[in-house]
């Protein structure tokens, strides 16, 4: 794999309950609604992501292959490989929520995840309105 090792964590507080934080992220129709890259393949995706799920994303002309490893109540790790080779894990509770991404890639990880956690907030945002 080309690109550097990178590592990231952050975490934000959010105005959404756990209930409303945990369908925005295990359920990819909620999911693509914030994700920048949240462009699902059709017809393929679950209802809710589950242990074992593998799908594949693409950013420009990268693909990221995704594969479910947990999937809780409150958190979420994703095994990824070929544009990013490494993981990318959620955990979130009342009120917050939390992202940690350590990979290989000639992408700016910490870049990618400051907008998904800034996209998540504004989607919780909204649902609450």
């Amino acid at each position: 794999m080309l690109g550097s090792f990178q590592t990231s964590q952050l975490r934000i507080e959010v105005d959404a309950t756990q209930q409303v934080i945990t369908e925005s992220i295990l359920h990819p129709m909620q999911l693509g609604k914030w994700l920048p890259s949240g462009k699902f393949p059709s017809g393929s995706m679950p209802e809710q992501l589950h242990s074992g799920f593998e799908f594949t994303t693409h950013i420009g002309p990268l693909s990221i292959h995704h594969q479910v490893d947990v999937a809780s109540a409150n958190s979420l790790r994703l095994l990824l490989s070929q544009g990013i080779d490494g993981f990318h894990e959620w955990y979130w509770g009342e009120g917050w929520v939390q992202s940690r991404l350590e990979g290989i890639s000639l992408l700016p990880l910490s870049l990618g995840q400051t907008a998904s956690l800034f996209s998540l907030r504004q989607h919780l945002k909204s649902k609450q309105s």
